[in-house]
């Protein structure tokens, strides 16, 4: 009969020593924890998955319930083991060598190895002990809950090992504006998102964050924005991520305001001048007067004087006109809220500038403008983005998220991937070089095992491989993947038309004079334009939602329309499950129909039983992309897919838009998708659509120019 050890390292050959100890520690408390082969998965599950991702939620589930069956016929037996385990018991290693069994770490299976993991983590042993206990108390009072793992209402959390020096340091008074985050921990609900993770920014250095989707990289922004993870207490930090509260405050003032220091001053010389014109001549002017003198050299020092100017450059790089400057912060959208967040932050230039997203909100031409400002950025900016130009123009280091773990990179992203790709390339040939050589010695140990003549060379050869290092090999991540549904009709043009359309909302203000643009299955095309030229406009006139006031749309009558709008992620219930949505969206389906949806944008396993709302912004669009797939549609018009989703998602979006055989028209900012798959560029402006003959390349030139003119 196996025991519970050789089911670990027969199903999970590559288990490092430490995990082992600490799954066989949780198992050592016997049957008396565990109900259920569901207890079981519930307190080691998501390590296994750790160590094994290419083992499906079955098979993992699977190798809990022979765990327990093993731990179950132990309990039956522990009279003849003096109450120990089988998972503890001896192995007939002659047997086992003799039967050519898996070695386990490189290392014959027979030998005795040095291990510095003596004991179990007994912290991590009591988590997982109060973790099974929690869950047998709620499953004993019949309360309904969510998955466990995943409450709804999870926050994060964090926990950071403090130097001693570096604080003492601080609570003296060092002024050093660098920032050291040491061997930190980050949780969201049960969810480890990092363990041991270091963070090291030099002051005046620009840091892109990069990784995939539901990693942290906007947990860790808001929790060094809240103070959860300590850095010195003089570093002064601003997170964009709100929307500036709308108030009768000007736009320029409210950028204005955020200058504290500024403000008080101006505030205090008004103050003292009215109090100048109300006094009469005498000591009491004098001093006033003094004070008033040290005021006009404070306000000198910092150019307050150039204050109004370097704001409204701000406003006008992030496309407020001069009229809007002027306008009452009330009066703008959400969107345009954000952008006067985004302006307070550049304007302020706090030591440690944290941005999340900033081109989600911008058009081309903003972007382009944001990424000459930060280049001049003068004090530290980390910045969380999946625009790879925009890191490639901005970024002097990118710090890369994996495995629960932060690693930082010279240069900016571009050579980031040469870098990595290199550094693999060159791990993948160490941890080759080395298991040859294990191979080779550990054939001389089996060789000459039992030669008395060369016993002291074998136990050498042992302790050689004792000493030699462990080196992992390469955890590739996996490919994302999406699969939209194929057509299955070929419609013959004209697919969609617009023949000499004008369209306004107020007659005086004309969004639309004279258009006549055309697409067919064939169609590439990317609408671009600054914000409030109508390219969501001219979509929904597209789609039909809006009627021209003069002229003609035309439409194919089998054309299906896939629309997908920057609000579809919005509109999802956040309280049901992916499966959930899929079921009340389409009703009457079996679920492995809905799951093979899904899992077409990697929306796979037990992440389908997740809430939508413990879902990243990234794996929220793919469940609105699998809802648009199910349509079934011949033609997809898409208004800013790119947001939220990571660099690999985008590239393989682009990859299977190139591959749809329908047609495409979409409204982005993303250069990189822009590049890959459109062939044709329509501009908004000034009431046309024109359409740019050399693409994206001279759209990018032309607006270079606007900017070297201005």
């Amino acid at each position: 009969m196996a025991t519970c050890s050789e089911i670990l390292t027969r199903s999970f050959p590559k288990i490092d020593t430490e995990l082992f100890q600490y799954v066989t520690g949780i198992l050592n408390g016997g049957t008396e924890d565990f109900n259920s082969s569901d207890d079981v998965y519930d307190a080691i599950g998501d390590v296994l998955k750790e160590v094994d991702e290419g083992k499906s939620d079955n098979e993992i589930r699977n190798i809990c319930k022979r765990l327990l069956n093993c731990m179950t016929l132990a309990d039956d037996f522990s009279d003849n083991v003096n109450g120990v385990l089988l998972l503890d018991t001896p192995v007939h290693l002659g047997e086992i060598a003799q039967k050519q069994e898996e070695t386990v770490h490189g290392h014959g299976i027979w030998m005795v190895q040095k291990d510095s993991y003596s004991v179990v983590d007994k912290k991590r042993l009591e988590k997982a002990e109060a973790k099974i206990k929690a869950k047998q108390e709620r499953r004993s009072q019949k309360e309904d809950t969510v998955k466990p793992g995943y409450s709804v209402g999870a926050e994060a959390s964090a926990s950071q090992v403090i130097d001693r020096k570096e604080a003492k340091l601080d609570s003296a008074g060092g002024k050093t504006r660098d920032i050291r985050i040491e061997d930190f921990d980050i949780a969201f609900g049960d969810k480890v998102l990092m363990k041991g993770a270091n963070l090291n920014l030099i002051y005046g250095r620009r840091y892109g964050l990069v990784g995939r989707n539901g990693l942290g990289k906007s947990t860790l922004l808001k929790l060094i924005a809240c103070g959860d993870l300590k850095i010195p207490s003089h570093v002064d930090i601003l997170h964009v991520e709100q929307e500036v509260v709308g108030d009768d405050t000007l736009a320029l003032d409210s950028v204005l305001e955020c200058d504290e220091v500024r403000a008080s001053l101006l505030k205090e010389e008004k103050e003292l001048n009215d109090k100048i014109q109300a006094t009469s001549p005498g000591s009491t002017e004098s001093c006033l007067s003094t004070r008033l003198s040290q005021i006009y050299t404070k306000l000198e020092d910092i150019d307050a004087d150039k204050a109004p100017s370097r704001a409204s450059v701000i406003l006008a790089g992030l496309g407020f006109s001069t009229h809007m400057q002027s306008q009452k912060t009330r009066e703008f959208s959400g969107g345009w809220r954000m952008r006067l967040a985004l302006a307070r932050a550049l304007f302020s230039r706090p030591d440690l500038l944290l941005l999340d997203e900033p081109t989600n909100m911008l058009d081309l031409k903003a972007i382009l403008w944001l990424e000459n400002y930060l280049q001049g950025w003068p004090t530290t900016l980390l910045v969380v983005s999946h625009d790879r130009n925009f890191l490639n123009a901005v970024a002097t280091d990118i710090i890369h998220l994996h495995s629960q773990k932060l690693e930082t990179y010279k240069g900016d992203y571009e050579l980031f991937v040469k870098t990595k790709t290199e550094k693999l390339k060159n791990q993948q040939r160490e941890y080759e070089s080395q298991m040859k050589e294990r191979e080779h010695i550990q054939a001389f140990i089996d060789r000459f095992r039992y030669n008395a003549n060369r016993a002291a060379l074998v136990q050498s050869k042992i302790k050689l491989l004792e000493r030699m290092p462990h080196i992992t090999p390469v955890e590739k991540e996996s490919e994302v993947i999406l699969r939209f549904a194929e057509v299955n009709e070929k419609l013959s043009p004209p697919i969609l038309q617009l023949d000499e359309v004008k369209f306004y909302y107020s007659e005086d203000k004309p969004i639309f004079n004279s258009i006549d643009v055309s697409a067919n299955l064939e169609s590439r095309i990317c609408i671009v334009g600054e914000n409030g030229t109508g390219k969501t406009t001219l979509l929904k006139i597209l789609l039909g939602d809006l009627s021209p006031v003069k002229g003609i749309r035309h439409a194919h009558r089998n054309l299906q329309i896939g629309y997908f709008s920057q609000h579809h992620v919005d509109q999802l219930d956040m309280d049901m499950t992916s499966l959930e949505v899929m079921s009340t969206k389409f009703p009457g389906k079996t679920v492995e129909m809905y799951r093979h949806a899904l899992g077409g944008f990697g929306i796979s396993g037990d992440l389908a039983l997740r809430p939508v709302s413990s879902l990243s912004g990234g794996q929220k669009s793919r469940v609105a992309f699998a809802i648009l797939s199910m349509l079934r549609p011949n033609f997809f018009i898409l208004d800013e897919p790119t947001n939220h989703l990571d660099m690999e998602t985008i590239e393989a979006l682009g990859k299977v838009l190139n591959k749809f055989q329908g047609g495409v028209i979409l409204v982005s900012h993303d250069e990189r998708l822009i590049t890959m798959i459109c062939k044709e560029l329509w501009v908004c402006g000034n009431g046309t659509v024109k359409r740019v003959e050399g693409g994206f390349a001279e759209y990018k030139q032309i607006l270079e120019e606007e900017f070297a003119s201005q």
